[in-house]
């Protein structure tokens, strides 16, 4: 909550006009930080955990571990996990590593492609490739970082369809996604205050909008399937039936995830700049802030949730509903 509190402090200098307004916002979270801390001290002791299973379905009837919050024991053949019953004390780290993940992802991707705009010659920088790089590989990296942390999501779209597939709680869904966006916001405003106004604004912030030549319909069906290519390879790379189904196969699952985020970029970049990420799309919108930015910022929530939702079902419908042998 310190880290967040900080990063809102410093994207306030870069609006001095709303500033009283936004010291306002940040004097709130101070106190939600105080009451947090207040409700921690005097009303932790003694809460309780619940039992989930590798899935995510509470478990009846197991009773709470002798030692820590966390226990390995079978269950139907299931390993089984145990949660604290008070949320904000139980996934406070996890939240924090969705906002620390996001911003650094922000931060990386859109200095990226401010550099490539700022060249008259895409020749003299690393052109769309480098882009397409840029989002992929620091999709690599985190995910790597952050999936033992909070399974690595750093994008709405991932969230939802994993909350889809239950599985995640909605309260965690939710929380993950206000997290994701605020480091978003976080990370686009430390690139403007690197750049300055008058040449963030000339570049355009990083700010995706509907290329000229293509209509809305196409980039939504682009944000669609794209994001079906994100989130399906998701499912396919954390598939917990991979171990008895593709036990020959030996893979590290940011990898795939990492790849399939840049050959998206590469396809639709010239489409919509490439969303695929409402996080990614908001943080840049609002610290850019321009009316073509928000004219065409439905279609970077829609067709990801879209594409999300069509991956889950198919996933879990149809993908996981076909029999397998396990190997002798």
């Amino acid at each position: 909550m310190l880290l967040f509190t900080y990063s809102i402090s410093l994207v306030i200098q870069f609006f001095p006009k709303d500033r009283g307004k936004l010291d306002g916002f940040l004097h709130l979270i101070l106190l939600l930080r105080l009451g947090n801390a207040y409700f921690e001290r005097y009303y932790s002791q003694g809460w309780g955990v619940v039992a989930r299973d590798f899935e995510g379905f509470v478990l009846e009837g197991i009773a709470e571990p002798s030692k820590g919050n966390r226990a390995k024991s079978l269950h139907h053949g299931s390993q089984i996990r145990y949660e604290h019953k008070l949320f904000w004390c139980s996934n406070r780290g996890a939240g924090i590593a969705e906002f620390v993940a996001t911003f650094l992802f922000l931060y990386i991707t859109v200095l990226t492609v401010m550099g490539v705009s700022q060249s008259k010659t895409k020749c003299a920088t690393v052109g769309i490739q480098g882009i397409a790089w840029a989002f992929g590989g620091m999709i690599f990296a985190l995910v790597y970082c952050t999936a033992g942390i909070s399974g690595g999501h750093i994008n709405p779209a991932v969230t939802f369809g994993l909350f889809l597939a239950r599985k995640l709680s909605l309260t965690r869904a939710v929380f993950y996604m206000i997290m994701q966006c605020l480091g978003a916001i976080s990370g686009a405003g430390v690139v403007k205050g690197f750049q300055g106004d008058n040449r963030y604004e000339m570049l355009g912030g990083g700010a995706n909008v509907v290329n000229h030549g293509y209509t809305k319909g196409d980039g939504l069906g682009a944000e669609i399937i794209g994001t079906f290519v994100l989130v399906y390879t998701v499912f396919s790379a954390t598939d917990a039936k991979r171990n008895a189904r593709d036990s020959h196969v030996p893979i590290l699952a940011p990898l795939p995830i990492g790849f399939a985020v840049f050959l998206v970029h590469l396809a639709t970049i010239p489409i919509t700049g490439t969303g695929i990420n409402p996080a990614r799309s908001l943080g840049a919108a609002i610290i850019y802030n321009k009316d073509h930015a928000w004219d065409d910022h439905w279609v970077f929530w829609v067709g990801p949730f879209i594409g999300a939702a069509l991956a889950a079902v198919y996933h879990q419908i149809i993908i996981r509903a076909i029999p397998f042998k396990t190997r002798d």
